[in-house]
């Protein structure tokens, strides 16, 4: 298991805009756990995926922060902070459904969007819920445009 503190560290490193040197330490992060290391997979996959330059790959980091999060116990987060662990949920949905309707896959995008929109009063109220709400919505506009 990799510690929290290394993944948060690596994941600031990728949000302050250093991209290749964030994805570096993610994917360091990301081989230093084991498969039972649910919600840290979870974490590392999702910011991963953002990462990617190939759509592919980065959709398979998403496929893979799903599929983490949906084994995790809902207090493994707490540690960086997320109360409540279905909180996370719609950001993932938005991520994949996103990265499905750039593919052209508008249904496995709506799939998406509706869990996405499923799992929205979880989130709590603050400005990160304001953001993947809007993105939610952004994402319904377009996944109705295309059929």
């Amino acid at each position: 298991m990799t510690d929290w503190n290394d993944a948060l560290a690596a994941v600031a490193v990728a949000l302050g805009g250093d991209r290749v040197r964030g994805r570096e330490l993610l994917t360091d992060c990301w081989n230093d756990t084991v498969e039972s290391d649910h919600a840290q997979r979870c974490v590392l996959a999702h910011y991963l995926a953002d990462l990617q330059e190939d759509l592919d790959a980065e959709v398979m980091w998403d496929e893979l922060a799903l599929a983490a999060y949906q084994q995790a116990d809902a207090l493994a987060f707490s540690p960086i902070g997320v109360a409540s662990a279905e909180g996370f949920a719609p950001s993932l949905h938005l991520n994949l459904g996103d990265a499905y309707l750039r593919k052209g896959r508008v249904e496995d995008a709506r799939s998406q969007l509706t869990a996405g929109l499923a799992g929205a009063d979880a989130l709590p109220d603050d400005g990160y819920a304001a953001m993947v709400r809007n993105g939610l919505a952004g994402l319904q506009q377009r996944v109705t445009a295309a059929g």
